[in-house]
């Protein structure tokens, strides 16, 4: 750079006390900091100190050039370091030092772009409904989304207090004080099915769906569509076409649950080591929680049949009863429906201690032994 000076210093001072051209570039240069780029193609020069800010030049590996201060910007990994100061370069442009190799860069003036400071948040306050848990099934589950897939965080006795926020929709529920898709968010981000919760009315979560995303089936319009397939399961296994709808209906929350509207499983029958029998078509794998004898629960990944319609599930439910030998002491009553799921249930088909009681007062209300076809 000396050396070039020299030659063009006659012609250039006095073309510069002529008209005053090029003498501040030569003063800011001597005054930079000379860096050397190392990069393994180009390094873009920016109109600010972000990856984001549009790009004015660029420089190539090896590449010298002038440097006038070090500001503070986007942090970026490169080939020397990683390092959130940024070099304005004497031509003008920021280039990131993470390329660069130099000596000690002194900081821009307070004038110069700096990055911005980060804006502290002023905590929100946040308001809730005290809700009281309502449960003649047991504890009930606190889980961290609005779905009975999702995993548990904690699980609450009748009688306990939770404080609601705001309700989402999520998977259908039927528990002890309605039968909802509804779900409360409560002020720990968790939710509970507003199934089982008496508390006020809860505001629409902000941006939360208004409507589930599932298929809208009236309870006519389910059963229109369960008959057939439960009593062909009648038929050839033996399970009373009454037993199989009500456990249907239940068990799937009328078709909305995710692995009966996803998966047309209706009974939440799994595949064992990638096996899916003759009457499913795959298998799908679902966080979900199990639970010990002990009432110790635990996240784990299990896969659960998929079939190709209704029909086909509600036939392997009859398959899968029969070929199970502790629910053989049932199939003494294929032709008596309540005594028949009185010995699945003892056999140990449901932890639920007010299984047979749900299945029964379906059937009942629902007037489900007109299905039975050995009437």
């Amino acid at each position: 750079m000396r050396q070039y000076t020299r030659r063009l210093a006659g012609p250039m001072l006095a073309l510069a006390v002529g008209a005053g051209l090029f003498a501040v570039p030569q003063t800011a240069s001597a005054a930079g900091v000379t860096a050397t780029v190392d990069v393994r193609s180009t390094l873009k020069v920016r109109s600010a100190p972000s990856l984001a800010a549009k790009v004015v030049g660029s420089l190539r590996d090896n590449q010298k050039v002038s440097v006038a201060c070090s500001v503070t910007g986007q942090s970026v990994r490169g080939s020397v370091r990683t390092t959130t100061q940024w070099d304005r370069l004497n031509t003008g442009g920021y280039v990131t030092h993470s390329y660069l190799r130099s000596a000690a860069i002194k900081k821009c003036a307070t004038a110069s772009p700096q990055a911005s400071a980060v804006k502290t948040k002023t905590p929100v306050k946040t308001t809730y409904k005290v809700g009281t848990v309502k449960s003649s099934d047991g504890k009930v589950n606190i889980r961290t989304a609005p779905s009975t897939t999702a995993p548990v965080k904690r699980s609450v006795a009748t009688g306990a207090k939770v404080n609601g926020v705001c309700g989402v929709v999520g998977s259908t529920v039927s528990g002890t004080v309605r039968t909802t898709s509804q779900w409360n968010k409560l002020s720990d981000g968790s939710y509970i099915s507003h199934a089982y919760v008496v508390t006020a009315t809860l505001a629409q979560c902000p941006g939360a769906v208004k409507t589930p995303v599932v298929t809208t089936v009236t309870p006519e319009q389910f059963l229109a569509a369960a008959v057939p397939g439960a009593q062909r399961g009648w038929r050839e296994y033996g399970v009373p076409a009454s037993v199989t709808i009500a456990q249907a209906i239940l068990e799937s929350g009328w078709g909305k649950s995710g692995l009966a509207s996803v998966d047309k499983n209706y009974f939440g029958i799994k595949c064992q080591t990638g096996r899916y029998g003759t009457l499913a078509n795959g298998c799908h794998d679902y966080t979900t929680q199990e639970c010990t004898k002990a009432g110790s629960c635990f996240t784990t990944v299990a896969s659960f049949r998929t079939y190709a319609s209704m029909a086909h599930s509600f036939r392997d439910h009859g398959s899968f009863l029969r070929v199970n030998s502790r629910y053989k002491p049932a199939f003494t009553y294929t032709k008596d429906a309540n005594k028949f799921i009185w010995n699945v249930w003892k056999a140990g088909y449901a932890t639920d201690p007010n299984y047979y009681t749900k299945i029964t007062t379906l059937m009942a209300q629902r007037n489900l032994y007109q299905y039975d076809t050995w009437k």
